[in-house]
């Protein structure tokens, strides 16, 4: 009996020591296929949209670019992969795509139990709710009895139903997949407030018949941090997108822009040296060329560039930094140093 219990714990050992290496190959897999297949959002503005000519871009696409460019210094080599909420785990699961860039929120389950490797946060969010103006409701806690619009699969139907069970407050929830059938239904007058992430509310109150209509209630009930994520058992590919998410927050907070990303190279700011390569090569160690950030750089700008281009204030989002504003500044945003 010991004999054939050793055996079957040699077995499962060497079947998990054999699954780590098979699934430790993502780097090269990308390189094999020549692209990236980074899944985002099927249509979320300043996060994850296409443009009149088809071509996307936002916050969450600008970060499956810089990788393509830290990987092969082309941010035009990624296949962007449009996912519901409900689509994304199992896509990322199935090998289907390399890495999710989808306004997804970092939670304990999806890190453990879902098998998920959060690699940072790029947006720090919170739920909140929008009305029309005409129902004359000044917060959240005078929704009681309202019927609430929210999409499925989401972390949002959770905190939903605990912001309502706290303040013994009843609702009617209307449960729909997909972003675009809720914002629809909510603006069809199906039901009386809707609710997301902050910033979804602020792009979705865009794609109303008339904006001006609507009202977005002070309340923000919840913690939501945004970020990309890929699947655990390859440490090389999540150190990979983790210190992409670093070097873009390293590069504002040094100054280096996709403007003087050359003239910084020759910097003698001993910081500045290292992130770009000029001294020691750090991205030997990730399997990356030794001036991996600098492709980034020139590829997307660093991470504030990357910020007021797609939904900062002088977007139609006019989202301020806030608490996506660096730490010298009495943000959240915080890159790691590179030395």
């Amino acid at each position: 009996m010991k004999s054939t219990l050793l055996s079957a714990i040699i077995g499962l050992s060497i079947a998990g020591l054999a699954a780590g290496a098979a699934s430790a190959q993502t780097l090269q897999t990308v390189k094999d296929r020549g692209m990236l297949r980074c899944g985002v959002n099927t249509g979320l503005p300043g996060f994850a949209s296409q443009n009149d000519q088809g071509e996307w871009q936002g916050l969450d696409v600008d970060y499956c670019k810089a990788v393509a460019a830290a990987v092969f210094g082309d941010a035009s080599k990624v296949q962007y992969v449009p996912l519901s909420a409900v689509q994304r785990f199992p896509a990322l699961q199935n090998n289907e795509i390399d890495m999710l860039a989808r306004n997804t929120t970092w939670t304990m389950d999806r890190d453990t139990t879902l098998g998920l490797a959060f690699a940072g946060v790029n947006y720090y969010d919170g739920q909140g709710f929008m009305v029309k103006k005409d129902l004359g409701v000044n917060s959240a806690l005078e929704l009681s009895g309202a019927t609430v619009c929210v999409q499925s699969g989401t972390t949002t139907e959770l905190n939903l139903a605990d912001y309502f069970k706290s303040n013994n407050m009843n609702y009617n929830p209307v449960v729909i997949e997909a972003q675009s059938s809720v914002n629809s239904a909510y603006d069809s007058g199906r039901c009386d407030v809707l609710t997301t992430d902050a910033s979804g509310l602020a792009a979705s109150r865009l794609e109303m018949g008339n904006p001006d209509e609507h009202v977005i209630l002070p309340e923000i009930i919840s913690k939501e941090p945004l970020g990309p994520a890929v699947r655990q058992g390859d440490p090389q590919w999540f150190n990979i997108v983790k210190w992409t998410h670093f070097a873009l927050l390293d590069a504002e907070e040094l100054g280096v822009t996709k403007d003087n990303v050359d003239q910084m190279m020759t910097s003698d700011n001993p910081e500045i040296r290292r992130l770009l390569g000029q001294d020691k090569n750090f991205g030997e160690s990730i399997g990356l060329p030794k001036e991996w950030s600098v492709n980034i750089i020139k590829a997307v700008g660093n991470y504030g560039e990357i910020f007021e281009r797609n939904i900062g204030v002088n977007t139609p989002l006019k989202i301020q930094r806030g608490q996506n504003a660096l730490w010298t500044k009495g943000g959240l945003q915080y890159g790691m140093p590179v030395r």
